[in-house]
């Protein structure tokens, strides 16, 4: 009655759907909160978590939960059958239990002996969402190959009717979490999924670098793909066009968007997942990996009244990173912060985003004239791609605006070019832009295994260096997965439109000729500050080579 209670306070259920449930307990004898759940007043998880209140325990909703497979080895399947419950995450010595009964001491204990658990800290969840875990992690292995093993003599259903059904079985939904809880366990950026002759193959991208880690049997290919689309809410039934999908999950207490997109090759639907971790804290400027010469000039620029400041280079270089990092830095509540982007990939306080949606008209050019009668004072532009959008985004900042946007080009000074090939008038651009910053992401020596070593002479000539000059590299050990490198860092390229550089803009001087005056003005240039970079030990020269151009 205490949880009754409750729910009618929260108004959750009325008194009149209570005395309708008792009217169905004197029918069929079963419990109160099972009759009002029977009837549709109320759902399992509002009554687990109203227990949970009554209780004075912490409620969890395990409905997107997704457990690393390794965990569930701590708690062996008979116990977590017999006390209903399983692992969730372990920080420290401490492990964190979801249970149907928490107040359960006997479990408790039980579970710190047999876990080696310092303490053992439950939740409350719903019987539903502790018997779907059970369900779906043990009982088919704890890794990718174990449950693969389990298919091996069977037959799977793969008819389009029976999509659905084989999506749903245990161990394919384990053989998904496991793909999810592994790439996040490594740091992965982006998930592989692809159909190919005779197998499907899955590759994990890391620090930028693609990595093949898993090669699944055909025909678990249909099942896998089909399995990610239900959990991106696309068409299963559909696999001759393009779509896109979102998932959010929660792993070992982190929240997580994944952005879902399938494409039909000859062999069947690739799939490709980016990983995004919500609760992540964005990098500081200084994080990023700006010099301290660099650092100070774009700490100044970010806080100039008005003007561009264009961020450029290929796609997964960092740019919008840059961005979000410069835009936590100027926000505040003095200051009206909106963004118009292509997608949103990370929310931030007191900015307000606006995704780009072609289905409702708003581009970034329409969205951008729509972001100016909203009275901001700076304004973020995801990526500048066609002339209405630059012309808007120049009369933006002609009109007391700070406007931050992207441009694909290779370096700094091409960008100045790019804008005027797109058939804007050289003395908009000159007038309005400010900063020009171009950047690359290498990847860092582990720190583990970190030695000093002597690069090939053909690399130190292309580069132009002596062989006096140390410089190090990652040996290869299990913190980095036998790689040499651990985490990426940027490295960049500032301009500063200056007076001699507006003039030759003006004078619609080349890139070549812009680069060159502005190096003689004191600009570095992506490779010198990747080269500082390598003589600091923060990266090896080969991956400067790797991202950056022969100059």
């Amino acid at each position: 009655m205490e949880i009754i209670d409750l729910l009618l306070k929260q108004n959750l259920i009325t008194q009149a759907q209570v005395d309708k449930a008792r009217d169905e307990v004197k029918r069929t004898g079963i419990k109160l909160e099972k009759a009002l759940e029977k009837l549709g007043f109320i759902s399992e998880e509002d009554i687990a978590e109203a227990r949970a209140n009554a209780l004075g325990f912490l409620y969890m909703n395990l409905e997107d939960y997704v457990i690393d497979a390794e965990l569930t080895k701590l708690i062996p399947e008979n116990v977590a059958i017999k006390y209903k419950a399983v692992p969730l995450f372990k920080i420290m010595d401490a492990l964190t239990v979801a249970m149907t009964d928490p107040s359960d001491i006997e479990a408790l204990d039980h579970i710190r002996r047999i876990s080696k658990a310092g303490s053992v800290d439950p939740v409350l969840v719903s019987a539903k969402s502790i018997e779907k875990i059970l369900d779906s992690y043990y009982g088919q292995g704890n890794s990718v190959e174990e449950i693969v093993k389990t298919f091996e003599s069977k037959k799977l259903l793969v008819d389009k009717g029976a999509l659905t059904e084989a999506a749903e079985e245990p161990p394919i939904i384990k053989l998904v979490n496991i793909l999810i809880s592994e790439a996040v366990k490594d740091r992965v950026s982006d998930i592989h999924i692809e159909p190919e002759a005779a197998v499907l193959r899955v590759r994990y991208r890391i620090d930028g670098i693609l990595h093949e880690v898993h090669s699944l049997p055909k025909k678990l290919q249909n099942s896998v793909i089909s399995r990610i689309k239900i959990l991106a809410n696309m068409d299963i039934a559909e696999n001759r066009r393009p779509q896109d999908g979102k998932i959010s999950v929660k792993l070992e207490n982190k929240d997580l968007d994944i952005r879902v997109s399938t494409f039909p090759t000859v062999h069947g639907e690739n799939v490709v997942m980016r990983l995004l971790d919500r609760s992540s804290i964005l990098l500081g400027l200084k994080d990023l990996g700006f010099s301290e010469e660099n650092l100070d000039v774009f700490a100044k620029m970010i806080l100039q009244p008005n003007g561009i400041i264009l961020v450029t280079g290929p796609t997964g270089s960092g740019k919008t990173t840059t961005l979000y990092s410069a835009l936590s830095t100027i926000s505040s509540m003095e200051k009206n912060i909106i963004t118009i982007e292509d997608p949103v990939e990370y929310e931030l306080p007191l900015i307000r985003q606006t995704q780009v949606n072609p289905k409702a008209d708003i581009t970034f050019a329409n969205g951008l004239r729509s972001i100016l009668r909203q009275d901001p004072d700076v304004i973020m532009v995801g990526e500048i791609r066609d002339k209405e959008t630059a012309e808007v985004a120049i009369q933006a900042s002609l009109t007391g605006h700070l406007v931050f946007s992207t441009l694909h080009t290779n370096d700094a000074p091409s960008s100045l070019t790019r804008l005027i090939d797109m058939g804007l008038e050289p003395f908009l651009i000159s007038s309005s832009l400010i900063l020009i910053v171009a950047q690359r992401l290498v990847r860092q020596i582990c720190p583990k295994c970190k030695e000093e070593y002597s690069p090939t002479p053909a690399a130190l000539q292309n580069l132009g260096l002596d062989t006096n000059t140390r410089f190090f590299r990652g040996k290869g050990c299990p913190a980095c997965k036998n790689t040499g490198f651990l985490g990426r860092i940027g490295i960049f390229e500032i301009l500063v439109l200056n007076e001699v550089i507006r003039k030759m803009v003006e004078e619609r001087k080349s890139a070549d000729a812009i680069k060159k005056k502005a190096i003689e003005l004191g600009m570095k240039t992506l490779r010198e500050d990747g080269l500082d970079k390598a003589r600091q030990g923060l990266t090896t020269i080969e991956e400067i080579l790797r991202v950056t151009e022969i100059e």
